[in-house]
């Protein structure tokens, strides 16, 4: 029970460090993307004030795990990921049509940023965030496993930086600067469309694979003891932990023992599907479903 809790405790503290390191680094970025007039440092900078809020929502979601569930949040507070993704989203998607304002025109009149400013600014933005995405590649959580590819996308921004800033140092190409930023900008609104699709499905408790869905209603209903299963709900609290509830009608009066066995007939036939909770009604052929 003690080697648990300290795990997450280095959990939360790994986390926290990667937060505040990319929080500090943000706050550089955009404060060096305007000394340097350079568009790709700034659209870097959107980027990582993204991971900024992912991994800051991913912090106070480690700390909210471990508290019980209350009678206002009865699942718990795992649901508040999709709280985080879509503000995350509703940030990202201002701060590149910003960006996408500030690169496009300079594609007809670039201006020559600061390039030596830029690879200091690329040097420092690969050295803290390969230092982040060690830090959190240490982590054996999901959380930590997601915000490292994160963290990894921004170390390989920065050095896409540091080669344009080095090119530009010595060859005359301003528009190389608004190419990249346009590039990073593209990138990140294919990224957020497709996890804003993803959140917005698990918002209005979409089934998060029909195919799993099939499967379920296959096994339940191919029980000897069981005629037909309605009612049959499959949805996720936050894209990773699903939850189940299903209305089972029997095929027969039950005696005791044959309830129990096909309560644990049921229990062997869900446990590949690692629900994180279900609730199955037992019904009689001849009785009215009280949802109908």
């Amino acid at each position: 029970m003690h080697h648990h809790h300290h795990h997450h405790e280095s959990s939360s503290e790994r986390i926290g460090w990667a937060f505040f390191l990319n929080l500090c680094f943000t706050i550089i970025e955009f404060i060096g993307g305007a000394l340097t007039n350079s568009t790709a440092i700034l659209a870097d900078a959107v980027h990582d004030l993204g991971d900024s809020i992912s991994i800051g929502m991913a912090w106070l979601l480690d700390k909210f795990s471990r508290k019980d569930a209350t009678h206002t949040f009865t699942y718990g507070y795992q649901r508040l990921s999709l709280v985080g993704a879509f503000i995350n989203a509703v940030v990202l998607t201002a701060g590149s049509v910003w960006i996408l304002f500030e690169a496009i025109p300079r594609l007809w009149n670039p201006v020559m940023p600061m390039a030596e400013g830029m690879v200091l600014l690329a040097i420092f933005g690969v050295i803290v965030n390969g230092y982040a995405a060690f830090k959190l590649s240490h982590g054996k959580s999901l959380n930590e496993r997601v915000l490292n590819w994160h963290l990894l996308e921004d170390v390989l921004g920065w050095v896409a930086v540091l080669i344009v800033s080095i090119i530009l140092m010595f060859v005359d190409w301003p528009i190389l600067d608004p190419l990249l930023s346009i590039g990073f900008t593209l990138f990140i609104l294919v990224n957020v469309v497709r996890h804003l699709g993803a959140t917005v499905k698990l918002f209005v408790q979409a089934s998060p694979d029909p195919e799993v869905y099939r499967q379920i209603r296959k096994q339940l209903t191919s029980l000897e003891l069981v005629n037909d299963a309605h009612h049959l709900h499959f949805w996720s609290l936050d894209g990773e932990r699903h939850v189940l509830t299903a209305h089972i009608v029997v095929s027969k009066e039950l005696e005791c023992q044959e309830r129990a066995l096909l309560k644990q007939q049921i229990s062997q036939q869900l446990a590949a599907f690692e629900l994180a909770h279900t609730t199955i009604e037992l019904e009689y052929p001849d009785e009215a479903c009280r949802d109908h």
